[in-house]
């Protein structure tokens, strides 16, 4: 029996941005369920299976998450911080995928545990390309640790 794809979580509040990296998963042919969050709280929501979220199995980890760090209410750093102090994500692979050139959000997202950093290509082709590789290492070649109990 095939086992279902796990989902991606796109942190993302700007709709071009989701579109483009919807758009570049579906021509990848990244078969994943893709869940969207806009904001930083709701990525803490989904993830702890809160709120509007809290009918979700809070046992059904992300296979990844894509991060944005520009966010409303609760910044991508703090996303990251919060998932690495939880057991149950604190080894759930987050790809940073944001516009920022600064060196310190950069810096800073490695120092909060992020497993990449991204800068997103402004050309089409390029973000699609870097989208199928994100997709390749982090959803087939990566061997992820076995399942723990949350």
């Amino acid at each position: 029996m095939p086992i279902a794809p796990r989902t991606i979580l796109l942190v993302e509040d700007n709709p071009d941005d989701e579109e483009l990296t919807l758009r570049a998963l579906a021509r990848n042919n990244i078969g994943n369920q893709v869940v969207v969050v806009r904001d930083g709280q709701d990525a803490i929501d989904w993830l702890e299976a809160k709120g509007p979220y809290s009918s979700r199995d809070i046992n059904d980890v992300p296979a990844l998450i894509l991060l944005d760090l520009k966010l409303p209410k609760i910044d991508g750093l703090e996303v990251l911080r919060r998932l690495r102090a939880t057991p149950r994500t604190a080894i759930v692979p987050v790809v940073i995928l944001t516009s920022s050139k600064e060196d310190r959000d950069r810096t800073e997202g490695y120092y909060g545990g992020a497993n990449s950093y991204v800068q997103k290509p402004v050309d089409f082709t390029s973000f699609v390309d870097a989208v199928r590789q994100l997709g390749m290492y982090w959803l087939m070649l990566n061997e992820p640790p076995p399942n723990q109990p949350g």
